[in-house]
């Protein structure tokens, strides 16, 4: 698409700070068991082996969870930040139909292929998936399906340090251990390279340009977690709300989806190799901290702005872009 110029966005209240005043008392929370396999037995089988290259992947059991919980089959669901396209993906499963946006020229080939892959193995779901910013998303995507999402399901990229893969350097004759799969990419444009107050002011406008994609009714859900940088905690769930509120949503629930597996009433943490190297390293020194257990799900509605859509106004199956 051209290039365009983008009037300069609100500023977003910086979350390395205080946002309880963000954070609404009334929103109700539920617990989500969505860790009872690890990470790779939930993707096994079920995504394309290149999939693990991605740094920041949302669990599958996530996904699903959300996607059965807030939509019916035949639904549409909005992914405007799909990677390599787990919520397109579990939408397919369920019968549901996604759309999926991603910035990065590598992940959409392999959001198809993961798409292709679902359909043979019987997934009822169509899916479509385009290569854009999601800041033009009523732009990119095909006006004919504008009004229909009936979920926004995504999860912005946030705390690197949480993210990608380690192996062993012993075997090399180095002790220790490479990162590796640890970036997401060098488009301009990436949020994953943005300071955080500037993530939070694109996603604002991400937020924005996909609110014409959204039914009257529908839902918009974002997996964030907390994570600490130079010592301080960023409540980037509590950001992501006053994000949300700034686009002309509201905060109707609040969830936690467990990274931990539940084992005879007591949690067995999953957490990443850097999150528990922190923490050793943090007591060690004397700073109280723990591993971060769960993914906070932020569930947020739209404000209607007329009737309901009528189904009548359904796209055929031609709007849908083979993946």
């Amino acid at each position: 698409m051209p290039a365009t110029t983008r009037p300069k966005p609100d500023p977003i209240p910086n979350p390395v700070l205080d946002c309880s005043q963000d954070q609404p008392r009334s929103v109700p929370v539920s617990v989500w068991t969505t860790a009872q396999r690890n990470s790779l037995g939930q993707r096994r089988g079920r995504y394309l082996p290149g999939s693990v290259a991605h740094p920041g992947k949302m669990l599958p059991a996530i996904a699903r969870h959300a996607i059965r919980t807030y939509t019916q089959p035949g639904d549409v669901i909005l992914d405007p930040m799909c990677g390599i396209g787990t919520t397109l993906v579990e939408a397919a499963h369920l019968g549901r139909h996604g759309i999926g946006i991603e910035l990065e020229p590598q992940w959409p080939p392999l959001a198809r292929g993961n798409l292709q892959l679902a359909h043979r193995q019987g997934a009822e779901g169509a899916g479509t998936v385009y290569q854009g910013d999601a800041r033009d998303a009523d732009r990119i995507v095909n006006p004919e399906l504008h009004g229909h999402v009936k979920l926004l399901l995504t999860s912005p990229p946030y705390g690197d340090s949480l993210h990608g893969q380690v192996r062993a350097t012993r075997e090399t004759g180095q002790p220790g251990i490479t990162k590796f799969h640890g970036t997401y990419g060098n488009s301009h444009g990436n949020l994953a390279h943005a300071p955080t107050d500037e993530l939070l002011a694109a996603f604002t406008e991400i937020l924005r340009a996909c609110r014409p994609l959204l039914a009257d009714d529908a839902l918009v859900v974002v997996t964030a977690r907390p994570w600490r940088a130079h010592g301080e905690l960023v409540d980037l769930p509590s950001a992501v709300f006053a994000a949300g509120r700034a686009a002309g949503l509201v905060p109707v629930e609040r969830c936690v989806a467990l990274l931990a597996a539940v084992r005879d009433g007591d949690l067995v943490a999953r957490p990443s190799f850097f999150q528990t190297k922190n923490v050793r390293n943090s007591r060690a020194a004397g700073v109280p901290m723990s591993v971060i257990a769960h993914e906070d799900v932020l569930v947020m509605a739209t404000i209607p702005s007329s009737g309901p859509v009528s189904a009548e106004h359904w796209p055929d199956a031609a709007t849908w872009r083979s993946v």
